[in-house]
């Protein structure tokens, strides 16, 4: 299905004029970055990378595409012409799925003629904006839950797609599960799931609920025990299925009290392996306060597919440098109150003193000049990677093997992380970023 109506109209309008006035050939270098982290958080992490590179070899207009142009007069003919030959045959460099970005942080860096570089502007920024805004909430939860597993189980509260990108961006960030199984065969993200309020409702007793879960799943199943009351379900579940119960899942009331209580019923039962997981609108702070809880798993919903409040990334697409009517490359930034950005193709290092992150490093040169790398620390590790080659995107950063690569990238750098930075409070950028 073509993704090249995946976009907003002034893309099209913008390059029709180009095509009339001969700068749609011009060199050019656009840069995807933030200006500032979204929601006071003190990282960002890179989501959605993988998925772009998909939807780049859709973008294409096909007769539909094509005839909904005419049809709507929304360029002329020889824009229409021009599209129906359009291919992206630029390139593109960018920090790899999973990785932090900071203020400033070039995570996309497009190169190309203007016209093949302006119509990714609005697909680079839907996908980016929404993966890495669910990926840094779901860091956040990861920071605060520890060892204990995180499930993700929140697509009946996004849209159908944004479901699947949701749980995807989730388990790069450091998720163990979700509920969406089309994330899993998509993506390859492990699936999870036993049964909802309406089975036991279903059902004359609870009883009967519990007995017909544990024919069907096993005793490795986990029951849901807030139905009607939470002791005596854990009394009936125990009474069921024995101590070699998998687990039991609370999804009400005082999670932090109610935990203590059922742990002690299932000690007190002999259930002493049966695990514990807690829903019930679950965000970081939420995870954090359960800390001390006999808890062993938490399942996320809402706040996870919405960034936990922060629900875009607020990352902005820039044309920072091109070829003027001479052949000569400048650097060009936009200068306006509180939104200016800095011109230049970029090259960016994490600079690390003891293994640890202490800034972000940026260097900055006009068009396709070798940028100087002098000022690097020795210890700084280079954060561009090619994604995008002649137009042809690199296919190992694509589907399942793709989001393993990006969740293991993802786990090694958050190790990187100073100890300010895994705070859930609002507070500045965990290392600055600095231009040299």
């Amino acid at each position: 299905m073509s993704t090249a109506l995946l976009t907003d109209r002034y893309e099209l309008t913008m390059l029709e004029a180009a095509l009339r006035d001969g700068t749609a050939t011009r060199p050019c270098v656009f840069d995807l970055f933030a200006r500032r982290l979204a929601g006071g958080r003190r990282f960002g992490v890179v989501a959605g990378t993988g998925r772009l590179l998909s939807l780049l070899r859709e973008f294409r207009f096909g007769d539909d595409e094509l005839r909904f142009l005419r049809d709507e007069r929304v360029v002329d003919a020889a824009t229409v012409a021009f599209l129906a030959d359009f291919r992206f045959r630029g390139s593109i460099t960018g920090y790899r799925e999973g990785e932090l970005y900071f203020p400033g942080s070039p995570v996309l860096t497009v190169t190309g003629t203007f016209a093949d570089a302006v119509v990714l502007e609005t697909l680079a920024l839907s996908v980016l904006n929404h993966d890495s805004a669910v990926a840094t909430a779901a860091a956040r939860m990861s920071i605060a839950a520890g060892s204990r597993p995180l499930a993700e189980m929140g697509s009946r509260r996004a849209g159908e797609r944004s479901a699947v990108a949701a749980a995807r961006s989730a388990y790069i960030a450091g998720f163990a599960a979700t509920s969406n199984l089309e994330a899993g065969r998509v993506w390859g993200v492990p699936t999870m799931g036993t049964a909802a309020h309406a089975w036991t409702l279903l059902h004359d007793t609870e009883e009967d609920a519990f007995r017909a879960q544990i024919a069907t799943l096993g005793l490795d199943t986990t029951l849901l025990v807030d139905t009607y009351d939470i002791a005596r379900g854990v009394e009936t579940a125990i009474r069921v299925a024995g101590p070699g119960l998998g687990g039991v899942r609370i999804d009400s009331g005082d999670l932090p009290v109610v935990a203590r209580a059922v742990r002690a019923q299932l000690d007190a039962l002999g259930a002493t392996g049966t695990r514990i997981t807690v829903t019930s609108d679950l965000d970081e702070f939420a995870v954090a306060a359960l800390a001390s809880a006999p808890v062993d798993a938490y399942g996320v919903g809402t706040s996870v597919v919405t960034g936990s409040g922060t629900p875009t990334a607020g990352m902005v697409y820039k044309l920072v440098a091109r070829q003027d009517a001479g052949g000569s490359w400048t650097s060009v930034a936009k200068a306006s109150a509180d939104k200016v950005s800095k011109g230049g193709r970029k090259t960016a290092f994490r600079r690390l003193a003891g293994g640890v992150a202490d800034a972000e490093v940026i260097t900055a040169v006009a068009g396709y000049d070798e940028p100087d790398t002098s000022a690097a620390h020795p210890d700084s590790r280079g954060l561009q990677t090619p994604l995008v080659v002649a137009g042809e995107p690199d296919s190992a950063f694509e589907g399942a093997a793709g989001v393993a690569a990006a969740r293991a990238h993802h786990a090694a750098v958050r190790a990187e992380l100073p100890d300010a930075a895994l705070g859930l409070s609002r507070s500045d950028p965990a290392i600055p970023t600095l231009y040299v």
